[in-house]
């Protein structure tokens, strides 16, 4: 086979042959491949770059409350796949509790929880800067996080009834802001009053059925219309069911926060209430990376405990001032 020649013209118009072709220097062949490389990149964004003007931005007003509730997709079907009890479930409740732990240990920025049934709260300051406060950022975490620790820790709680497909768990969630600690508390007690109200109702209807022996359509018809006087009354005089004697849990749901040593009740103002709004919160914003770091990592050294106490009253966050100022308070002697 005939050998191939190659030539090349050269300064002056001399020209000269190679028997073999020739050998570029290495670093000019990195830098060539380099240039082609930036080439199609860029060739790439000025291309293909558009498509980022539909994304909408979903930053958070900021200096507002935070609130991100999750609630369990198709949980009815769910509980009745796995066998709940009715009208509450220690088992489930607890896990939904332990699963809200873990969010709260993963998330410093977050200041408390609230959780009931199958819904939780997570609450984030004012202050926070986490992902920005991109809105879609911080629900997907929330959401994702908890999800992962409810399937995780499922055998724990249910050791007999693993979990199936299609009959596994998921949630939905979303982010609503309240401007002021006032309405933000307001939120906290409503759903608290919403336990409360689905609780003593629930009691009473599944206790007519399962003790009574009466169809879920009888019991339903015959609490249509009763107030709470009511539905205590017939548990106490049928049943001999005294609603102030169950589990804390069940009535108040559960609140999920950071402990420090708790403080005394600070005195009351000349109007005779205390204003949370004018408590000036850690500014997030305003703080260095190094100090909101420093933030975060005092809050994580700090436990995070499950409580079934009363929110509405003002002893809970009186003697909790970290929770709505932000600022970590001191540990509890060991």
């Amino acid at each position: 086979m005939a050998q191939l020649s190659y030539s090349a013209r050269l300064p002056h118009n001399r020209e000269i042959s190679f028997d073999q072709p020739p050998k570029l220097n290495k670093d000019y062949q990195l830098s060539s491949q380099r240039r082609i490389r930036s080439y199609f990149i860029d060739m790439a964004n000025s291309k293909y770059e558009y498509v980022k003007q539909f994304e909408q931005p979903d930053i958070l007003l900021p200096s507002t409350w935070i609130v991100v509730r999750i609630d369990g997709r198709g949980f009815h079907k769910l509980s009745d796949r796995y066998g709940f009890i009715k009208p509450n479930d220690r088992r489930a409740l607890d896990l939904m509790n332990a699963a809200a732990v873990e969010v709260m240990k993963e998330l410093p920025d977050l200041c408390i929880a609230y959780g009931v049934s199958d819904e939780y709260s997570f609450v984030f300051h004012p202050s926070c800067q986490l992902f920005e406060r991109r809105s879609a950022k911080l629900v997907t975490t929330i959401v994702s996080t908890f999800t992962a620790h409810y399937i995780y820790q499922w055998g724990t709680y249910f050791p007999s009834t693993p979990l199936q497909p299609p009959y596994l768990p998921s949630f939905d969630g979303r982010a609503v802001l309240y401007p002021t600690t006032r309405i933000l508390r307001d939120y906290m007690s409503w759903r608290q009053v919403d336990c409360h109200i689905n609780n003593l109702y629930n009691t009473t209807f599944w206790t007519m059925v399962q003790q009574g022996g009466m169809s879920n359509t009888d019991a339903e018809r015959e609490l249509q219309g009763t107030v709470s006087s009511d539905k205590n009354e017939i548990l106490f005089k049928r049943f001999g069911i005294n609603y102030n004697n169950e589990d804390e849990m069940f009535k108040k749901g559960s609140v999920v926060y950071r402990q420090y040593q708790l403080e005394d009740p600070k005195p009351e103002s000349k109007s005779g209430h205390r204003d949370e709004d004018d408590e000036a919160p850690v500014d997030e914003s305003k703080t260095s990376k190094s100090q909101q770091d420093k933030l975060r990592k005092l809050r994580r050294k700090a436990q995070v405990v499950v409580d079934h106490v009363d929110i509405i009253k003002d002893e809970f966050w009186e003697r909790r001032p970290w929770i709505l100022s932000g600022k970590p308070g001191k540990l509890p002697e060991a």
